[in-house]
């Protein structure tokens, strides 16, 4: 069996580290395939992601890494994962947050969707996963040709 081509990080939920995401991301970006005409979206979304990542690791005081996933094999996907479960954000008691949490939730979700076309939001009882999709062009073995995936 052939290795899916995977490229992950995990950094401190610091903003300075958001930078070195987005640079690695561009870099995977690139390699994988995706048009130059689509890596400022990717630089831009990615940026958008981790950025949330982080400032929900910060709101709720979550030590834990934030977590990034690259595979380039189909299309380049993207994958975001922080740690703030429903037992961390729960604010009601609900596993919602409460009031300006909420909302600043929902406004970086907005501004995720403005910047990435095919984007994906999950939660999960461990945290949330923001997955991001963007087409690529390999060329064929030998012909010089390209195609989209």
């Amino acid at each position: 069996m052939i290795p899916v081509p995977t490229v992950q990080l995990a950094f401190s939920a610091a903003p300075q580290y958001v930078r070195t995401a987005r640079l690695v991301a561009v870099a995977v970006a690139r390699r994988a395939g995706v048009s130059e005409e689509l890596l400022d979206e990717v630089r831009l979304a990615i940026g958008e992601a981790c950025g949330r990542a982080v400032a929900r690791h910060r709101r709720y005081d979550i030590s834990e890494l934030v977590r990034v996933q690259m595979s380039d094999d189909g299309p380049y996907t993207v994958q975001v994962f922080d740690s703030c479960g429903a037992e961390v954000t729960a604010g009601d008691g609900t596993g919602a947050p409460a009031g300006d949490e909420e909302d600043a939730d929902r406004m970086q979700e907005a501004l995720l969707a403005a910047v990435a076309r095919d984007l994906e939001i999950l939660r999960h009882d461990a945290g949330t996963e923001v997955r991001m999709v963007w087409p690529v062009r390999r060329r064929l073995s030998g012909t010089g040709r390209v195609t989209r995936g």
